[in-house]
């Protein structure tokens, strides 16, 4: 089976994702969204995490550069960047998502040396701001080469990509929202008349809720 229609059922069966296109969440930007993601859940589900963990370990291997150093968004991807170091016998860092107010006033917390070729791993991707905040700090504090960044889940947003593009990115989601779907609907936990509703959502997140009169 995929990597990706799996950890698509792993989120589904633990409660890590909610469907909910009639009564959408409201995220911290303001968007309504009728999914919503919190892979912080797979942590306490050792099955899923272990999954989760060789997933994110065979995407690095896979890639086009070998990797010198592994680098986590703070605050959620933390834990999942350092497993994955574990994993690789790798060093390990993770990027504040601002500079400290005090001692060194950094983002880059641990050793980078310039001139590593850094991976970066998300737990998910939606517009990839904070991912790509993530790079340019690598890149201008840490002086280090960022080509790739690897996560859980992606909602696939045309923002991310343009984003990825402009940054000279490529992004690598393990499972997606056209996937998470796809298993939705198999399982039952969705009915298949809603599946263009929320599909539509990747397309216009901004103007979805208004469009779906919500």
């Amino acid at each position: 089976m995929p990597h990706g229609q799996r950890i698509a059922e792993f989120l589904l069966s633990i409660g890590a994702v909610r469907l909910q296109p009639n009564d959408p969440f409201i995220w911290a930007s303001g968007i309504k969204s009728p999914v919503y993601c919190d892979n912080r859940m797979i942590y306490s589900h050792p099955e899923a995490r272990n999954f989760v963990v060789d997933a994110l370990a065979s995407r690095v291997r896979s890639l086009h550069i070998e990797a010198d150093v592994i680098a986590g968004t703070a605050t959620a991807a933390i834990g999942w960047a350092a497993l994955v170091a574990d994993r690789l016998h790798l060093p390990f860092i993770y990027v504040r998502s601002k500079p400290k107010e005090h001692g060194a006033k950094k983002r880059i917390e641990g050793d980078l040396q310039p001139g590593r070729h850094v991976v970066v791993i998300e737990d998910l991707i939606s517009t990839a701001g904070s991912s790509i905040s993530t790079v340019e700090a690598l890149r201008d504090e840490g002086q280090a080469s960022v080509s790739d960044i690897v996560s859980i889940f992606s909602y696939g947003f045309d923002a991310a990509h343009e984003a990825a593009v402009c940054s000279n990115i490529h992004l690598h989601p393990l499972t997606s929202l056209a996937t998470l779907l796809t298993v939705a609907v198999e399982q039952a936990r969705i009915n298949p008349e809603d599946v263009d509703m929320i599909r539509s959502f990747a397309e216009e997140p901004q103007e979805w809720a208004r469009k779906m009169g919500l």
